[in-house]
């Protein structure tokens, strides 16, 4: 049965929770916003149609905090619950509860969340759809010394995971016997503070996996349908920093394979809404592995938007509006090739630590093919309380090349002072002959990059630089008057910054 959606509330922050504002905007949706002591002034929170406090800044104490945002959305009589990703996202005891307060969660079932959730459960279930997987098992925290002799049996490398969440926390590499104890201690402290629930467990280390994951939709009515891959390779600490759509390395046999297969593990699990089905394949074997099954939207989805022209958060809108799907898999075409950067307040050379402060200069590329998803605004704050991207770059070309190119124009163009941010890491890697040729792996960073040494890109610095230089050729221009008697004309009423790049290079002596 359909319901028409009037008023959506959005339990979650940032960018992602300002690119749903603006779908429900486009659709005529009125749009609330919740937002935490740290957040009273957000990006998101201005945008809003209407906007509730929901605790201190501690998300634990706020946007986890499932009463007040439960109690929010009453308080606003909205239809729905927009989770973003994230925060309440794949937790299925809040699908539930919303389930039981009569809110449409946009998103699947609370029941499909806890099987797919449940990683162990989510391969046992990809396993009875025909999906090759990564040898693993459970393994209990109590049990360490049962759990060392499977980890044996699997065979080092193995990694570590959280049961339940996702990106990249609670993850160990563990490469022998004797760090083993320790790393599982480590992953359960980690994924018990960032999703509340400890349980971990292990597989097969691939030592040079591409991650690709697959978009899909499903609607109420067993209509389920991909949208082509994501290129997730370039990441750290198994968090991604830079996708694209398509792969470099993808073909049309491939891409209909992997396709099929995520529809599959979709159909099975009775999967409503929209998803990503992620994959590890191995390129030496050109085999693929299912990985795990998201039940949210994805930071990257912008980059399958770009290429196929379809708006994922109407979308799900739609279908949880029990709308049939509107398209078939033979609507779907992949045109041009998009990347998406992740803007992160982290220092790259100081193996990305997150930077805090306010924003004191920030200007956002423009231009045809280029378009950029903020949670911020100038003078916004980035706080010391949530994750650290504050925007995603996202262009398009028509194909990889110039998809590239217009990365770099725009990433220069990007001007952000007041804290340390990846844009000038994001410089680099698109500069590297490797990534150039597509010819990479989950491995990159480490190997071109082992010490942390990516190009300098502190804007506040180079502005200071710059500054410094001009202060100094003026400086150097009165004191030769002066020395031959004549009076200077130098003056900086007229210097501008704007040829700052020019100047800093013949500063540092680079070419």
């Amino acid at each position: 049965m359909s319901k028409r959606i009037k008023k959506i509330l959005i339990a979650n922050r940032g960018e992602i929770a300002v690119r749903i504002i603006r779908g429900c905007k486009d659709l005529g949706i009125t749009s609330v916003a919740v937002f935490s002591d740290a957040d009273r002034t957000a990006y998101h929170v201005r945008l809003a149609d209407e906007c509730y406090h929901i605790g201190s800044s501690p998300s634990s104490q706020s946007y986890l905090e499932q009463d007040k945002i439960i109690e929010a959305a009453k308080k606003a009589k909205a239809d729905a619950i927009h989770p973003g990703y994230g925060f309440l996202s794949e937790n299925s005891d809040f699908a539930k509860r919303c389930e039981k307060e009569e809110l449409i969660f946009i998103g699947p079932s609370s029941k499909t969340i806890k099987l797919l959730g449940d990683k162990i459960v989510a391969r046992k279930t990809a396993v009875k759809a025909g999906l090759p997987v990564i040898p693993g098992v459970e393994i209990d925290g109590n049990r360490l010394k049962e759990a060392i002799k499977q980890a044996e049996k699997i065979g080092f490398p193995i990694l570590i995971k959280a049961t339940a969440g996702g990106g990249g926390k609670g993850m160990r590499i563990v490469k022998s016997k004797k760090d083993f104890e320790e790393s599982v201690r480590r992953a359960s402290s980690e994924a018990k503070s960032a999703f509340g629930d400890g349980r971990v467990f292990i597989e097969k280390y691939l030592e040079r996996p591409r991650h690709i994951e697959i978009q899909i939709l499903c609607d109420q009515f067993g209509n389920a349908i991909h949208l082509g891959e994501r290129e997730c390779s370039i990441q750290r600490r198994h968090q991604k920093l830079i996708e694209e759509s398509p792969s470099p390395i993808m073909t049309d046999k491939l891409r209909q394979q992997m396709g099929e297969a995520a529809v599959k593990i979709a159909k099975r699990s009775n999967y409503v809404g929209a998803g990503t089905v992620e994959f590890m394949y191995d390129e030496r074997k050109r085999s693929f592995y299912f990985l795990e099954v998201n039940t949210r939207l994805q930071v990257e989805h912008p980059v399958t938007e770009m290429v196929t022209g379809i708006d994922l958060v109407k979308q799900q809108i739609a279908i949880a509006e029990g709308k049939r799907l509107s398209l078939s898999q033979s609507d779907i075409k992949i045109s041009g090739h998009s990347i998406e950067c992740r803007i992160l307040a982290e220092d790259p050379n100081q193996g990305f630590v997150p930077s805090t402060g306010k924003l004191k200069n920030y200007r956002i590329p423009a231009g045809p093919g280029v378009r950029v998803d903020s949670g911020v605004v100038i003078f916004s704050e980035i706080p010391v309380y949530y994750d650290p991207m504050f925007a995603k770059l996202i262009v398009w070309g028509k194909d990889r090349e110039e998809a590239i190119n217009r990365m770099l124009r725009a990433l220069e163009e990007f001007r952000v002072s007041g804290v340390t941010t990846t844009i000038g890491f994001h410089r680099s890697v698109l500069r590297n002959k490797r990534f150039l040729a597509g010819e990479f792996s989950t491995k990159f960073l480490e190997e071109e990059y082992p010490d942390n040494n990516y190009e300098s890109q502190d804007q506040s610095l180079q502005e200071t630089a710059a500054i410094a230089i001009a202060i100094e050729k003026f400086i150097n221009e009165r004191k030769l008057a002066a020395h031959n008697g004549k009076k200077s004309e130098a003056t900086l009423a007229n210097w501008t910054n704007f040829h700052r790049q020019r100047h800093l290079r013949t500063f540092t002596g680079s070419k």
